[in-house]
């Protein structure tokens, strides 16, 4: 693909998300959730994060945070992305 092809896609937006970790829980329990109350991910707090493109995993890495806010350090680039 050519420059003047990329640079018309370089600037769609995409929606990026970092997954922290996931959880299944009875909907019994989703309508009884109030402020305070804690749920258990399915990850432990050294596994590294997923960060997802539009639903798609394309690396991992760990929660930083940088003046205030949470950030993500890439420390692995996925090698499969199809």
């Amino acid at each position: 693909m050519d420059s003047k092809k990329m640079d018309i896609v370089m600037d769609v937006k995409v929606q990026v998300t970092v997954q922290l970790g996931t959880a299944q829980l009875p909907m019994k329990e989703i309508v009884e959730l109030s402020p305070g109350a804690q749920i258990q991910l399915q990850q432990n707090a050294k596994d590294p994060v997923s960060l997802l493109v539009n639903g798609k995993l394309i690396a991992l890495g760990e929660v930083v945070v940088i003046d205030d806010r949470f950030g993500l350090k890439i420390t692995e680039i996925v090698d499969s992305i199809g």
